[in-house]
């Protein structure tokens, strides 16, 4: 799934729970993989590489080459897109709370920059939450 709507799912989460933003980071944090299991389209990265067979996705990586700034360029423009539309939707207005939906945005976002975290380190608990995190995606495509 695109980072917009895991941004918006995020910053609806955390906004509604001004006062409890460690529980509200922790359920748009639990939200990005809820989204992930249910079916949707996903923006093709030039820069991973999939395992040459296919058959253990734990060996999967992102090549840091030309395509992964293009790459780059395209998810920082998807996280501004949800960033943006968050702010618009749960900071307007409330605009001395416009860090309540940040704090949203980056737990439900957070799961996707710790895949890349995973790809260069390939450590506990980045193991443990890439097995998850795959075994939770849906397989279907929109």
């Amino acid at each position: 799934m695109t980072l917009t709507p895991h941004a918006i799912v995020g910053a609806a989460i955390a906004s509604a729970m001004p006062d409890h933003l460690v529980i509200g980071f922790l359920l748009a944090f639990a939200s990005h993989f809820v989204l992930d299991a249910i079916p949707h389209w996903d923006y093709k990265l030039a820069s991973q590489k999939s395992d040459a067979v296919g058959r253990n996705r734990l060996d999967d990586d992102m090549i840091i080459g030309k395509s992964f700034f293009v790459d780059l360029s395209k998810i920082g423009l998807d996280m501004i897109c949800g960033t943006a539309i968050s702010l618009a939707l749960f900071a307007v207005l409330w605009p001395h709370l416009f860090w309540v939906p940040l704090i949203g945005v980056a737990g439900a976002t957070l799961p996707d920059a710790l895949q890349f975290a995973y790809f260069k380190l390939r450590c506990e608990p980045l193991t443990s939450l890439q097995r998850f995190h795959l075994w939770i995606h849906t397989e279907k495509r929109l």
